[in-house]
């Protein structure tokens, strides 16, 4: 049976979300936060292994920076 690896010290684990995922979040489609990912803007992502992930608290900077953006 594999060992789990324990992450180094001071390295920290997040959850790795979908566009899918995210878009439900944000109450978006994913072809949205396609668009968006072409054009530069929304939330960070990444590609593993070819596909689009998210960070969960990447998500919840850009939500936070919306905010921040909306207030003035």
């Amino acid at each position: 049976m594999p060992r789990k690896t324990q992450p180094r010290e001071g390295a920290t684990i997040d959850d790795l979300l979908t566009a899918r995922e995210v878009g439900e979040i944000l109450g978006l489609s994913a072809g949205t936060l396609a668009n968006w990912r072409s054009l530069g803007i929304g939330p960070t992502n990444f590609k593993v292994g070819g596909r689009v992930r998210y960070r969960a608290s990447s998500v919840n900077d850009w939500i936070a920076e919306q905010e921040h953006d909306a207030v003035g």
